[in-house]
């Protein structure tokens, strides 16, 4: 989904003049949008999933982007740095410069909060005294985790010359839809709910197979936790359903395909409002687009980020979780998604959500202009 590329175009149309240091993959693809991007110089990171502690990984990670980017922010002379949540390294660099910088959050604020079970056991908030006991033994058992990121991120940190732990963004963009939030007292007084920054990657359009009957929307999961062979597994499901389908990928098509479906890379969007259900991973930029177009939602999760927000999800009513995946359970998810009107109803009350976020440009003006004043 890039929310980089998506925020990029948001600032340009603003009037503002955004630049995009990324990685090798997306510095073509922001240049055809008429972003100016350039790729992080001198910086070579490694796969990390098979490192032994891959939080000290990540960090150690965080200092090497640090050393990359100071330079070419120091060049650029830039007014605001806004960095993904994931990318320490780069808030790191805007430290470094005494650069004001901004957090993105491409997805639901997943900050521990004492309010909540931890993110990724995909429950709710706990009712009552056993359910608020459950959440603070949950809470508890993941805490000494979250005490060793912040040692190792301090570490980090005073090696390449910052105090610990530092002012932290001047503003956290949290690029969701209001419906996938939870409510916490504990909310953080600079996070502001920007909706779903989303960017076609894809210029290509792809046709529905023709007829009448419902289509069916297939969104293999790209994340390392998705279920193997998902597509097909929900053509197999979708087989004697009477439906059409169309495979959003840019793999080869999983087999030869029967004159129902249609296979390839494809404007995500346009296909969304042709669909009647979506199945997909549970990635929080597959959902956000779904619920968008008030299409409800077959989620077929892997753990982490997908368990969390399939349950989000399911438990507003927008859609069903298939878990472990299998071919009965597919089809019978969604037959029931398609025979119950409910389910699109509760999608369209999710995407109406969308009237109560804040605009991404404006949020980071206002910041700045704060910053700047104090």
């Amino acid at each position: 989904m890039v929310p980089a590329i998506a925020l990029c175009l948001k600032f340009a149309a603003a009037g503002d003049i955004p630049m995009l240091l990324t990685g090798d993959r997306w510095v073509d693809a922001a240049a055809r949008e008429g972003i100016t991007a350039s790729r992080v110089h001198g910086l070579s990171l490694a796969d990390l999933r098979d490192a032994v502690d891959l939080g000290q990984a990540l960090h150690e990670q965080a200092a090497e982007l640090a050393a990359a980017l100071t330079p070419q922010l120091a060049a650029l002379k830039p007014d605001l740095v806004v960095c993904d949540v994931l990318a320490l390294g780069a808030s790191m660099a805007a430290e470094l410069l005494d650069v004001p910088w901004a957090q993105l959050s491409p997805h639901p604020l997943y900050e521990p909060s004492r309010w909540l079970p931890p993110m990724g056991s995909g429950l709710a908030a706990g009712v009552g005294v056993r359910g608020r006991m459950r959440d603070a033994v949950l809470r508890a058992m993941t805490a000494r985790s979250i005490r060793q990121g912040d040692r190792q991120r301090a570490v980090v940190r005073q090696r390449i010359g910052l105090s610990s732990p530092g002012a932290g963004p001047v503003v956290r963009l949290i690029a969701t839809l209001p419906a996938l939030e939870v409510p916490r007292a504990d909310w953080p007084r600079n996070a502001q709910v920007v909706g779903p920054l989303l960017w076609e990657a894809s210029r290509q359009r792809i046709s529905p197979p023709p007829g009448e009957a419902p289509l069916v929307m297939v969104a293999p999961s790209t994340a390392w936790t998705g279920a193997a062979d998902m597509a097909g597994m929900t053509l197999d499901a979708l087989g004697d359903l009477g439906v059409r389908a169309v495979v959003s990928t840019f793999a080869p098509p999983p087999r030869e395909l029967p004159d129902w479906v249609r296979s390839g890379p494809g404007r995500q969007d346009e296909l969304l409002r042709a669909s009647s259900v979506l199945v997909c991973g549970g990635g929080h930029g597959m959902l956000a687009k779904a619920l968008l177009a008030s299409v409800p939602v077959v989620v077929v999760p892997g753990g982490g980020d997908q368990w969390e927000m399939a349950n989000r999800v399911a438990r507003q009513g927008c859609g069903l979780i298939v878990r472990p995946a299998t071919v009965d359970g597919l089809r019978d998810a969604v037959a029931r998604v398609l025979g119950d009107p409910g389910f699109a109803l509760a999608a369209a009350r999710a995407a109406a959500t969308v009237a109560d976020v804040r605009d991404p440009v404006e949020v980071c003006r206002a910041a700045l202009s704060a910053s700047a004043a104090t």
